[in-house]
This record gives C-alpha cells, structure tokens and sequence, in this order.
C-alpha cells in the first residue's frame, strides 16, 4: 500500500493514514475484501509506530470501513453504511467551505471545484 505520509503536517500521522485509506476507497484503488497490510507490515514500510497503524486501523473499523476476519486479517469492507456523516467530517466541511469563501470563490466556483473533484474521485 503506497502512503503519502507527510511528518512535518500539523495533521497527526494516524489521521493522514485513516484519510488515505478512506480516499483510496472512494476512488476505487481499495477494493472491497481487497486484504490491507498487518498493523507491523505498514507500520514497518511507512517508519511509523506501530500504535500509530492500530490507532488509524480501529478508527477505520468503528467508521465501518474496514473489518476483521480471523483468517484473512485487516480487510476493505467497502462503503461506510448508509446515514449521517461522521460530525468531525462536517466540520471539517464547514473549516474548508469557509476559507475557499475567504479566498474570493463564489458559491458556483465552490460547485464546480466539488463537481471536479467528486469527478475525479472515481465516481
């Protein structure tokens, strides 16, 4: 699993690899039942400590995103189960809404920049 982890982010580094493997998902490059490294293997390949992978893994599972099988370890689950987001993605929603309308978009340029990514996103 290639990470992009970025240790000078005020971004906690259990926080970038929950984001990443989510995005990772959402575009289609983590398959449901695709198998994800153990916690060791990745935090072995990214030079991180192992709690850090186990914390980022156990968020992941209580958001529905990944499971446990005994006999094929960490897997993709798919799809986060239908309903509200999590509150501290719409938070982080609002944070990032506000600062492209502090930075001059208007509502449309904010669409079309949504549009574009969900775009992109694999979707």
């Amino acid at each position: 699993m290639l990470l992009q982890l970025r240790f000078d982010s005020d971004v906690p580094i259990y926080q970038q690899i929950r984001d990443q493997i989510v995005v990772g998902i959402a575009d289609g490059q983590l398959q449901p039942g695709q198998q994800l490294p153990t916690i060791r293997a990745l935090a072995a390949e990214t030079g991180v400590n192992m709690m850090t992978v186990s914390k980022a893994y156990q968020l992941l599972k209580q958001e529905g995103y990944l499971q446990t099988d005994r006999r094929n370890g960490t897997v993709v689950s798919g799809r986060r189960p239908p309903g509200q987001p999590e509150e501290s993605t719409l938070r982080a929603l609002r944070v990032s809404l506000s600062e492209l309308r502090l930075a001059g978009l208007s509502k449309d340029d904010v669409i079309r920049l949504v549009e574009r990514l969900y775009t992109e996103g694999g979707d």
